[in-house]
């Protein structure tokens, strides 16, 4: 396995509680959208086994040709152990990234497709956005939607409704018009329906997606393959 130490060259504060930690690009570091990386901290392999404490698992927010390798998270006032040195941390300091990979890279297979997020989940669907709109070849057209209570909503000059590109963001701060929202995306029976939150978001997206009479094959999870049955099985 192999461990990429790097600094952190700008912190962008998108919301009072949101901050992108931005990364040099180290040698030989490559990624595809949708990815994943664990990021670690100072310290976390210098004892006989990692502290786990120190590691933490999460989406990557930017594509290699922005030249820097985002990582977006939530800081709460109260926060973990992890969370509070992150708060800490200042433009030059080192982080560690290792075990990269994607498991909701942009399917292009001609249908539509709908991303459905919570909160600062939208950060692991802001490089299939843009490379989207980079290149639409095989996606008919994408729908973003996203809840957050906060109603500090991310990434709002990206997520934003463009019909020429055959794109539509929808923003909402409730569970309700959420998940009518769900119902009303999930009449497209054909349709790819992405999902990115915590466990319990997942568990209750799939429950109304299934519902509706999307099929399995149909959702696609930020998780490891062999994780995914026991979301999709129930």
């Amino acid at each position: 396995m192999q461990i990429y130490w790097t600094k952190i060259n700008k912190i962008v504060e998108e919301t009072p509680e949101v901050k992108t930690y931005m990364l040099d690009l180290p040698e030989g570091f490559t990624w595809e959208e949708g990815s994943h990386t664990h990021f670690a901290l100072k310290g976390f392999n210098e004892g006989d086994k990692p502290n786990r404490s120190l590691i933490r698992h999460m989406s990557i927010s930017t594509l290699p040709h922005e030249n820097s390798i985002g990582i977006t998270t939530r800081i709460r006032e109260k926060c973990s152990e992890f969370k509070t040195i992150l708060r800490n941390l200042e433009i030059g300091n080192e982080v560690a990234i290792f075990k990269t990979h994607s498991n909701v890279p942009l399917k292009r297979e001609d249908k539509n497709i709908y991303l459905l997020s919570s909160g600062v989940g939208l950060a692991t669907f802001r490089p299939l956005v843009l490379d989207y709109f980079k290149r639409a070849d095989n996606v008919k057209q994408m729908h973003s939607l996203n809840i957050d209570s906060s109603k500090d909503f991310l990434f709002t000059t990206i997520f934003e409704s463009a019909p020429d590109k055959n794109f539509t963001a929808q923003f909402v701060d409730n569970r309700k018009d959420y998940y009518e929202a769900v119902k009303n995306l999930a009449s497209d029976k054909d349709g790819l329906f992405y999902v990115v939150g915590s466990d319990e978001f997942l568990v209750q997206n799939i429950e109304v997606l299934r519902e509706q009479g999307i099929q399995p094959e149909q959702i696609i999870l930020d998780k490891h393959e062999q994780q995914k049955p026991e979301f999709l099985s129930k």
